[in-house]
């Protein structure tokens, strides 16, 4: 009898353990049956509803805390569950969920699938959930995401589970635009939006992955992750610039120049409405795609970095202690002797502690106590809150723009139109104003130089028609080189006569270290970073 329909049996495994493992840490437990969600359907959708919520958090890079979890919890049992479950309890069936379910209890969840090629079991790993620490109003508060397997779950219950998704939500997209369906266009290109949003937050875990151990990360799972940034960066890139321009020409058919705007129907009116909609979303998918190009550059250098560093380490024999330790000493308990001389190597050096005393006779306070006691005045109106965003992004943008301003004023001042990154740090040693100017934070300095070096050689001819030709956009998204660049040059007269803007590594390949420079966490750290030469033609 032929068994090739079995191959590759344990990938499939991999799908129905995930389900197995979720079914049983959660009902082989009576945490859900005292809070009165029984029978067993209940607790399952209580459980998946978390999971959706973890993922919508996810997708706009929002924190996810225990609290926002109970607190989403919370609300979903006032409208839909009707247990009449306290803020309280909510919480402790968050943390049961969260910890216990979805993450085994910080325990590496494993599921054991028969592999018919090899004739064995193999362990599959599975990682739904993952955490990170942010500020949540200066308190750092631990941050649940969902992992890569994480979105497959959960989109797998709705969603098609294939990598040719982004393509036929795409297709879906482009019929519903040609049939002028523009109502069902909008919800497809905020899913493409979501897509690609996803395909994003999986490089950087990946990128995450590899820093950690590379040695857990399969040449499999690069090649597939490699092979759809290409898929998007070649092809969907430019069939949404299409989509943007077939937009722009129906909103032309509608709104003509010998046709007033408020001579339109109703019908057209909302028509017109949905189009500038599509536009701006179909801007954000394109800017997104920019993101996943330039993530996908980061992507193949630590995954090369990580190999290169494996190789310096080739000649260490690691040990693994099962087969290395345990084994033989159940085999033999008289080898117990020779432990000391496996230990003994770890506690050579002593430790470096310190007790500061003064810091046990200090009136000890309690945080939770004090916020509690607090009076906060928070502004529930959607208006006010985006214009704190806007203004937040306001201030960003200048920072990025007075990056820019310093270094162009430095060229078009030199004799020779060129000057170096090194020169520009010495000539600012102990002027903190243009220290701060220069740099503001390490992140915006690193973006800032990795743009111009990756960008190589800009000209203001191209960009002034570039600018011409593209959407009038006046939303602000975020931090675009090129515009940003444009605005300069054209706000002030002497930089007019600039023709070209040229960027490159300085050949004898120097480093420069940048002392006391703030990050966005606060922290004052030391920069190394490459000496750059910038030259402008006038």
């Amino acid at each position: 009898m032929n068994f090739d329909f079995l191959k590759e049996f344990e990938k499939r495994m991999k799908k129905v353990g995930t389900y197995t493992l979720i079914s049983y840490n959660s009902f082989n437990k009576a945490m859900l049956k005292n809070y009165g969600f029984e029978p067993i359907h209940e607790g399952t959708n209580v459980i998946y509803s978390i999971l959706l919520y973890i993922m919508e958090q996810s997708l706009k890079e929002e924190a996810c805390t225990i609290d926002d979890i109970a607190s989403f919890l919370e609300a979903v049992d006032r409208s839909y569950f009707h247990k009449h479950l306290t803020f309280t309890e909510c919480k402790s069936i968050a943390d049961f969920v969260v910890n216990t379910v979805l993450c085994n209890n910080g325990e590496a969840m494993y599921f054991k699938g028969y592999s018919f090629e090899a004739s064995s079991y193999k362990d599959i790993s599975i990682s739904l959930v993952n955490n990170k620490t942010v500020e949540v109003d200066s308190i750092r508060r631990t941050s649940y995401y969902l992992t890569d397997e994480g979105y497959y779950l959960v989109l797998g219950t709705l969603e098609i589970e294939s990598n040719l998704k982004l393509t036929i939500q795409e297709m879906i997209f482009k019929l519903h635009l040609e049939k002028a369906d523009y109502d069902k266009a909008i919800d497809d290109v905020k899913q493409l939006f979501n897509l690609s949003r996803i395909q994003l937050q999986r490089t950087a875990e990946s990128i995450r992955r590899i820093r950690e151990n590379v040695l857990s990360f399969m040449p499999e799972e690069y090649d597939n992750i490699l092979n759809d940034n290409i898929g998007i960066i070649e092809k969907q890139k430019k069939s949404f610039k299409g989509y943007r321009d077939y937009v722009s020409e129906r909103e032309q058919d509608l709104v003509s120049d010998d046709i007033d705007i408020r001579n339109l129907n109703e019908e057209e009116e909302k028509a017109l409405k949905s189009l500038g909609i599509i536009k701006r979303h179909l801007s954000r998918v394109i800017d997104e795609h920019q993101r996943i190009l330039n993530s996908h550059f980061d992507f193949k250098k630590a995954y090369s970095d990580a190999l290169a560093g494996m190789t310096a380490f080739s000649a260490i024999k690691r040990i693994n202690m099962v087969q290395d330790l345990y084994e033989p000493i159940l085999q033999d308990i008289r080898k117990l002797d020779s432990m000391p001389r496996i230990f003994r190597p770890i506690y050579l050096k002593k430790l470096d502690k310190y007790y500061n005393i003064r810091k046990c006779v200090q009136s000890q306070r309690v945080i939770k106590g004090r916020d509690e006691e607090e009076e906060v005045s928070v502004s529930l109106d959607e208006t006010s809150l985006k214009e704190d965003r806007q203004r937040e992004l306001r201030l960003k943008l200048e920072k990025y723009k007075g990056i820019l301003e310093v270094l162009l004023s430095y060229l078009i001042n030199s004799r020779d139109k060129s000057v170096s990154l090194e020169s520009i740090l010495n000539d600012i040693e102990g002027d903190e104003s243009k220290r701060y100017s220069l740099i503001p934070s390490i992140e915006m300095f690193r973006e800032i130089m990795i743009e111009l070096l990756k960008t190589g050689r800009i000209s203001t001819s191209e960009l002034m028609k570039e600018t011409k030709e593209d959407i009038d956009d006046n939303n602000l998204i975020g931090f675009e080189l090129n515009s940003m660049l444009l605005q300069i040059i054209e706000g002030n007269r002497s930089y007019k006569r600039i023709k070209e803007l040229e960027t490159q590594k300085d050949s004898e390949g120097k480093e420069l270290k940048i002392y006391g420079v703030r990050a966005a966490d606060g922290y004052v750290k030391t920069v190394r970073c490459s000496n750059l030469i910038f030259r402008i033609t006038v």
